[in-house]
C-alpha cells in the first residue's frame, strides 16, 4: 500500500477542487423535484462542470462509466446511471455523487436529496446516515487509526437499527480519483493505518433500512441495490488530515 502525503501545495489545489464539487451540489439542488428525470439532472451538472467551472467530471468515461455523475434512487446503494426514462416521484429520496478534476486533482462528494416530502422513515434514515459521516470526520485526527473512523459509523449506525454496507467504501484521493488506503465503514478503535498529516481521503457511509447486502446489476455493471428493495441512504465529504485535526475539503455552503 503506498499513501500520498499531499504537500501544502497539493493541498491548496485539493481545496480548490474541493469547492468546485461542493458547488456543483449547492447548484443541483434547486432542480432535484417531482417529474426531473436523473439524465437530466446529469446534464445540467455535466454543463456546470464543463462549462462554468471549466473542470472535468470524473465519472465520465471512468472505466466505461457512461455520466458526468452518480445518481442513486431509493433502493440503489450508489453508482447509479442517470437516465432519461427515471423521471423523481414526490417521495423519492436521492443520492447525487459529484468527483470534479480540475487543475490534475481531485474533489469528490455527494449529498442526499428529498423529492417533495419522503416518510418520516426515510427522512430518518438520511439523517442518522449524516450523523454517521459526521462522527467519521470528528474521529479522523492525526494519531488515531482507519479503525477508529469505522468504529464510530457502525455503532452509531446499528444503534438506530440500520445496517452497514460493507462491499463499498471510502477511498484515498488526489492526482488519482481512487488511492489508497480503503476507508471503511466498520471496524474495531485503533485497528487499521495511522492517520498522518497530508492524508486525503473520502469519508462515505451507506446506510440500509433492511440488510446490509447488496446486489450488482449484471445488465449495466455498476447500479449496485439493496438486495431486498429496501432504502439505502449515503453521504460523503473528501477530508485531509492536519497537524491537530481534519479538514473537509467539499464542505457546502449549507454546513459552515
Amino acid at each position: 500500500m503506498t499513501i500520498d502525503l499531499k504537500s501544502p501545495a497539493e493541498l491548496e489545489k485539493m481545496r480548490a477542487v474541493g469547492r468546485l464539487a461542493a458547488e456543483v451540489l449547492e447548484m443541483i439542488g434547486r432542480y432535484v423535484a417531482p417529474g426531473v428525470s436523473t439524465g437530466e439532472l446529469d446534464r445540467i451538472c455535466h454543463r456546470h462542470i464543463v462549462e462554468k467551472q471549466q473542470a472535468v467530471p470524473a465519472p465520465l468515461n471512468y472505466k466505461g462509466f457512461p455520466k458526468s455523475v452518480c445518481t442513486s434512487v431509493n433502493h440503489v446503494v450508489c453508482h447509479g446511471i442517470p437516465n432519461d426514462r427515471k423521471i423523481l416521484k414526490n417521495g423519492d429520496i436521492l443520492n447525487i455523487d459529484v468527483t470534479v478534476i480540475k487543475d490534475g486533482y481531485h474533489g469528490d462528494t455527494s449529498k442526499m436529496f428529498f423529492v417533495g416530502a419522503p416518510a418520516e422513515h426515510a427522512r430518518r434514515l438520511v439523517q442518522v446516515t449524516r450523523e454517521c459521516l459526521l462522527k467519521g470526520i470528528e474521529a479522523a485526527r492525526p494519531g488515531k487509526h482507519l479503525g477508529d473512523i469505522g468504529h464510530v459509523i457502525q455503532q452509531h449506525g446499528e444503534a438506530n437499527h440500520y445496517a452497514i454496507v460493507r462491499e463499498y467504501c471510502g477511498h484515498g484521493i488526489g492526482r488519482g480519483f481512487h488511492e489508497d488506503p480503503q476507508v471503511l465503514h466498520y471496524g474495531e478503535p485503533g485497528t487499521g493505518i495511522e492517520l498522518l498529516p497530508g492524508m486525503t481521503f473520502t469519508i462515505e457511509p451507506m446506510l440500509n433500512a433492511g440488510t446490509r447486502h447488496t446486489r450488482l446489476s449484471a445488465k449495466d455493471g455498476w447500479t449496485v441495490t439493496t438486495r431486498d428493495r429496501r432504502l439505502s441512504a449515503q453521504w460523503e465529504h473528501t477530508i485531509a488530515i492536519g497537524e491537530d485535526g481534519c479538514e473537509v475539503l467539499t464542505l457546502r455552503d449549507e454546513e459552515r
